[in-house]
């Protein structure tokens, strides 16, 4: 059963009062959430984990803290050691927190892919000790520097063949490859099961166009969603689905807004 989810990321800013989500989540008609890690948080970690065992918050995925993907494609010892040790608190907090999967920007920030090597090497040890913790990690198809996502997912793909991705249409948009979804040369995704969760968020910008590179309520950007939905409908994707997109021009909690993206995605879905 599909199950619409939000980010924490699209109703706090960076660091944000985890405790308003309390509050917050009563106006709000989503399934449950996609708990962003943000660094802030890392020294209260108990408390967070505390916060959601005792508020009884539907979480069933957890972001992974962006700068470990970071940590990792800089390399060297001392990046390494902290990308690992940041990697388990994450670990810890989603089973803490009842999240059975972990959305991992593998590569991100200023090296991005420029150093894939050492991420797509890198890999292995974080989904080892994710499987320690029964979570299942998903790699997002986020930007790039110097590849881009899809020819990235396919590298991944052939060296982990049980991988498991995350698409994000912003961020394939970004780079022109949403209509890589529907090409029967990358069927693989989804006949062979490797799409686990999608972000769904639009984008009003051109061919990597650094400016633009915001999530969007659905609507507000350019991207086809009728057709993207046709093509998840036709593939019997029964999986989640996660909106990120804030306040349109605006950092200020818009109920409505938020409740209208989660309708869209319901009278789209079969």
């Amino acid at each position: 059963m599909n199950k619409i989810l939000c980010s924490t990321g699209a109703l706090l800013p960076y660091g944000g009062d985890y405790r308003q989500l309390e509050m917050l989540s009563r106006q709000l008609t989503c399934d449950g959430y996609e708990f962003m890690m943000d660094a802030p948080y890392y020294k209260e970690a108990e408390a967070l984990k505390q916060f959601f065992q005792q508020s009884g918050l539907y979480t069933p995925i957890l972001h992974c803290e962006k700068g470990i993907g970071e940590s990792i494609g800089q390399g060297g010892d001392a990046q390494w050691a902290d990308a690992l040790e940041k990697f388990e608190i994450n670990c810890d907090i989603a089973r803490s927190i009842g999240a059975e999967k972990m959305v991992l920007h593998l590569w991100n920030g200023i090296p991005s892919d420029s150093k894939f090597q050492n991420n797509l090497n890198g890999y292995r040890y974080l989904d080892a000790i994710a499987r320690r913790y029964g979570i299942g990690l998903l790699v997002e198809n986020v930007v790039c520097t110097v590849g881009n996502p899809m020819g990235r997912l396919c590298q991944l793909r052939e060296r982990y063949p049980e991988i498991r991705f995350v698409f994000d249409t912003k961020m394939a948009a970004f780079h022109g490859q949403l209509d890589s979804l529907y090409d029967p040369e990358y069927a693989w995704l989804w006949q062979d099961g490797y799409l686990a969760h999608y972000h769904v968020n639009d984008y009003a910008g051109g061919y990597m166009d650094w400016e633009n590179l915001r999530p969007l309520p659905i609507g507000k950007g350019n991207l086809d969603f009728t057709r993207f939905f046709e093509f998840v409908n036709r593939t019997g994707y029964a999986g989640s689905f996660t909106t990120e997109a804030t306040a349109y021009g605006s950092r200020a909690f818009q109920p409505e807004m938020l409740n209208g993206q989660f309708q869209y995605i319901r009278d789209h879905l079969k």
